[in-house]
């Protein structure tokens, strides 16, 4: 059973800079794809960042191209995402998700993914 724990998250100024990660337990995280998701307070759950299993292939959400990267450490069976250039819009809980998906028939549609981290909470605020 595949176990994900989500980290890195907290209070930072607009502009600033977060890093989370994703760490797996029970099996090995390169045999998914992954997913990093967003729910800000009411709104629904959106698809963030996408990374093919092993990585070759990324995909990134339309608010946070060029600002966001992800990426894995297969020795630490984790999935990072690095966030730059934060913006107050950006504050949400930030979700890991893990699945065998087929990029392109949705890396953001959460019904894809069959394992989620509990989130980690990103507040960007001044």
């Amino acid at each position: 059973q595949l176990q994900l724990v989500e980290s890195g998250g907290g209070l930072v100024q607009p502009g600033g800079s977060l890093r989370l990660s994703c760490a797996a337990s029970g099996i090995s995280l390169a045999e998914y794809a992954v997913g990093w998701f967003r729910q800000a307070p009411g709104k629904e759950r959106e698809g963030v960042s996408f990374a093919s299993m092993r990585g070759g292939y990324t995909n990134y959400g339309d608010a946070v191209k060029g600002r966001f990267t992800i990426f894995r450490d297969t020795a630490k069976n984790t999935v990072y995402l690095q966030m730059n250039s934060l913006k107050p819009e950006d504050t949400a809980v930030y979700y890991c998700a893990a699945g065998d998906v087929v990029p392109m028939l949705g890396w953001y549609d959460m019904r894809n993914y069959g394992y989620w981290g509990q989130g980690t909470q990103v507040t960007v605020s001044s």
